[in-house]
């Protein structure tokens, strides 16, 4: 797109996150599902790559998701309605949980029935820690949504932590990674929750598909 477009685009994504943010519902199953009437886009990630802080930048809302200290805290789907016209959806991480296996279980087979039977999800974005990079969990997930035909986008966080050279490798790394995966989007987008970095990117991504 040319500077105009480009521009009309981050705006877009400025104007859609102005406007009411609110948290419609936490869901610990199928059945209590909002219904499917707005488009939705799911964070996922492992339990400490900064989910609930880049769900808050995102928004410009402080506290809408809880960051808490201790992985493994988000333990159903909580659903957020954006400008009446789209679904945030945050998606309860994996990796780690303090929790019975039971539990762990529970919460995995909740998300993958909402990742392969939600017709209104139109986008997975995929946290990864750019300190880190892709880990075994990370294309357990990635083989799960390309199996699901679940369009999703890499997203790093944390991207302050690193220098940018660091950076612009493991992002060079992750592209790499996912050229040939038929499901996902190939721009990946570096962010900060903390510098702001990316987030003007990840909203205009966002509003495009409302």
């Amino acid at each position: 797109m040319n500077e105009e477009e480009h521009a009309e685009w981050i705006e877009a994504g400025r104007v859609l996150f102005a406007g009411p943010v609110t948290f419609e519902r936490g869901v610990v199953g199928m059945e209590h599902l909002p219904d499917a009437s707005l488009p939705e886009v799911a964070c996922a990630g492992r339990s400490n790559v900064g989910k609930s802080s880049l769900i808050n930048a995102i928004t410009g809302r402080l506290k809408l998701a809880r960051a808490s200290t201790e992985p493994g805290r988000t333990r159903e789907l909580n659903f957020f309605v954006v400008g009446e016209s789209l679904r945030l959806v945050d998606l309860p991480g994996y990796g780690y949980a303090k929790a019975g296996r039971g539990d762990i279980e529970r919460w995995t087979k909740l998300t993958r029935d909402y990742l392969r039977g939600r017709p209104s999800l139109k986008r997975v974005l995929l946290l990864i820690d750019s300190r880190h990079g892709l880990k075994p969990h990370d294309n357990d997930v990635m083989d799960a949504l390309d199996t699901s035909a679940v369009t999703y986008q890499i997203v790093l966080t944390k991207a302050d932590k690193i220098k940018p050279t660091e950076l612009a490798e493991v992002a060079k790394a992750v592209s790499a990674a996912i050229a040939k995966r038929p499901a996902a989007h190939p721009d990946v987008i570096a962010t900060s929750s903390e510098t702001g970095l990316g987030i003007d990117v990840l909203r205009a991504e966002i509003a495009a598909l409302a």
